[in-house]
């Protein structure tokens, strides 16, 4: 009998414990702080679209991160930045704009180099040049081959822009400026800036 009753206080003691902590657990996920007051006030630095699918204008870069476009064979390219990483690279970021009629797979940009040729449509074709130093950086690659930079595995259709990126060796600190090269278009000139 003493132990029936034990089992069933131990029993009520925990379902009282389980209980309070969700409890607990429950009201402190449930905000109605400041933090709510703050996130209502400011606005998202997203752009938000409507129903429409219109929206705001997106944001402009701020000053301090180079911007380059070019152009070459209906195909817009915009250096949205060029930054040094800690590890000793530079990740030179922005978008490509297809304005061809039909889909565009960057198969013109692809790589010469032997061990870069199987990455098929991507900016491993793509190249820096140091002209103050006179030094021409790849885009670097992982231990199978792969370039680290962006692959157009599915293309780009008739006027759409997708994000790109590719990382490459960082040139000294001094260099403050170097040129992208990328097979069929236009040398563009970008601003390098400190790891972020």
């Amino acid at each position: 009998m003493i132990m029936r009753r034990t089992r069933k206080s131990r029993r009520a003691v925990t379902l009282v414990a389980l209980t309070t902590g969700l409890a607990l657990a429950v009201a402190g996920c449930g905000g109605g702080g400041d933090d709510d007051k703050k996130s209502a006030e400011s606005p998202s630095s997203a752009p938000s679209k409507d129903k429409d699918g219109g929206g705001q204008e997106p944001e402009q870069p701020s000053e301090s991160k180079p911007v380059t476009t070019v152009q070459g064979n209906g195909i817009s390219l915009t250096v949205t930045s060029a930054v040094r990483d800690q590890g000793g690279f530079l990740t030179v970021s922005g978008q490509v704009t297809n304005n061809r009629s039909g889909i565009w797979i960057g198969s013109e940009w692809r790589s010469d180099e032997s061990e870069l040729k199987k990455n098929g449509g991507s900016l491993a074709g793509a190249s820096l040049v140091d002209s103050s130093g006179k030094k021409k950086y790849l885009v670097l690659r992982d231990t199978q081959g792969r370039c680290l930079c962006t692959k157009f595995e599915r293309g780009i259709d008739q006027g759409d822009t997708i994000d790109w990126y590719a990382q490459f060796p960082a040139p000294p600190e001094d260099t403050a400026k170097v040129q992208l090269q990328l097979p069929t278009m236009p040398p563009a000139s970008v601003a390098l800036s400190g790891s972020e």
